[in-house]
């Protein structure tokens, strides 16, 4: 075998991505921007343009133009103007002009995987059950009727049952990206899932009672709230940290960018854990009792914090005082809360078995309903806006448009 022949079996990439990656032409870039679209009908087209381009890039490409309308070019010679004009029409320099062909190859490749990634699995639709008229009840729907009946194979894999009576009451958190979910008993079972595979990851038992968990930076670790401290776990089951300073803790919270662990008790202390040095960031009363509600708003990671008499108060760790205190439920504890991913609507849940929707833009009650049927224990806003309330054995989900 010639020397030719094995050169080509070793750079042989039909797609293409190995020269992208070890850096191809801008003339190769191009045309590997051109076999992408090319035999694509105007509907793909359109949606992989809907990947590739976004309002805040194109509000940035408006400004720099806006930018370029005003520059001031009266103190410039002839021969400078003529040489900018030249800069702005084309990029002269070859090593960057091939670098910004191929980043933009990348982004082209990306958006492309994008599209079709949601063609087949149909992430642009989401399914709800609706009753066909006023008469049906969705509650005759059964979970194994859904299973064997209205899902497809991949879907109904991942409905199933587990048995866990021993150790309960049971509480669940999921991890950011969802795969893995943490179980924990108030009787101290601990046991972390994958839920892609359906496989028991770590599992072990605590000789005292766990009131929260909450997975760290990654489900490498995670942290319990537990009878009288905070502990910190791996994936094997092995601790790792006690923190002594977080006495006797009901709730627990991780804010992600800031790596700050943070958790409120009995004493009414809210208190930030520096999970990357170890100190202790800051800790304030907030001289509103003990506090068994505390959630987190992911868009600019304030914490919502439900007291006893009613009112939710807003903290940040820079700040000895609240920000906000909202009188949400006159006269009955705050039992639950959640929180949208987009930050601007608030859910809270009273022991006067009302829930009550708040706009956080205007800090003003926009809807409220008695729960037919106990105390809303436990809220939840997914990701497409489906608002789901537990209730004395029930649950009950409303969309975003009811």
């Amino acid at each position: 075998m010639s020397e030719t022949t094995k050169k080509e079996e070793r750079i042989h990439d039909p797609h293409g991505t190995l020269q992208v990656a070890r850096g191809m032409s801008d003339k190769e870039a191009r045309k590997r921007r051109h076999e992408q679209m090319q035999g694509r009908s105007n509907q793909d087209q359109e949606r992989i343009a809907s990947f590739l381009t976004n309002d805040q890039a194109q509000k940035r490409l408006e400004h720099l133009k806006e930018d370029d309308k005003a520059m001031n070019t009266s103190t410039l010679t002839e021969y400078q103007k003529r040489a900018l004009g030249k800069r702005k029409k084309r990029v002269t320099d070859k090593v960057l002009r091939a670098k910004l062909e191929r980043h933009e190859t990348k982004r082209l490749e990306a958006a492309v995987a994008a599209a079709d990634a949601q063609v087949v699995l149909h992430t642009e639709t989401a399914g709800l059950v609706e009753p066909e008229h006023e008469m049906e009840r969705t509650t005759a729907l059964t979970q194994l009727e859904l299973k064997r009946s209205h899902l497809n194979e991949q879907t109904a894999r991942h409905v199933y049952d587990l048995d866990l009576h021993e150790y309960g009451p049971y509480g669940l958190k999921y991890d950011r990206s969802g795969r893995c979910s943490l179980l924990y008993g108030q009787k101290g079972h601990i046991a972390l899932m994958d839920n892609h595979t359906r496989s028991l990851e770590t599992e072990f038992y605590l000789q005292e009672r766990v009131r929260d968990v909450t997975f760290l930076h990654n489900t490498t670790m995670f942290a319990t709230a537990q009878a009288n401290h905070v502990y910190i776990y791996d994936d094997a089951g092995v601790e790792i940290h006690r923190l002594d300073e977080h006495n006797d803790p009901f709730c627990l919270e991780f804010l992600p960018y800031h790596w700050l662990l943070a958790s409120v008790g009995r004493a009414g202390w809210l208190k930030y854990q520096d999970t990357s040095t170890g100190e202790l960031v800051s800790q304030h009363r907030t001289k509103l009792g003990a506090c068994n509600v505390m959630r987190q708003n992911p868009s600019n990671a304030i914490l919502h914090l439900g007291h006893k008499n009613g009112c939710v108060t807003l903290w940040s760790p820079a700040s000895s005082q609240y920000l906000v205190k909202m009188l949400c439920h006159k006269g009955s504890p705050i039992t639950s809360m959640a929180i949208d991913k987009s930050g601007r609507t608030m859910v809270t849940g009273g022991a006067d078995r009302q829930v009550k929707i708040w706009d956080l833009r205007m800090y003003k009650e926009t809807h409220a309903y008695f729960v037919p049927a106990g105390v809303p224990s436990s809220l939840d806003i997914s990701q497409r806006g489906v608002m789901g309330i537990g209730h004395a054995g029930h649950s009950t989900f409303w969309g975003p448009e009811a």
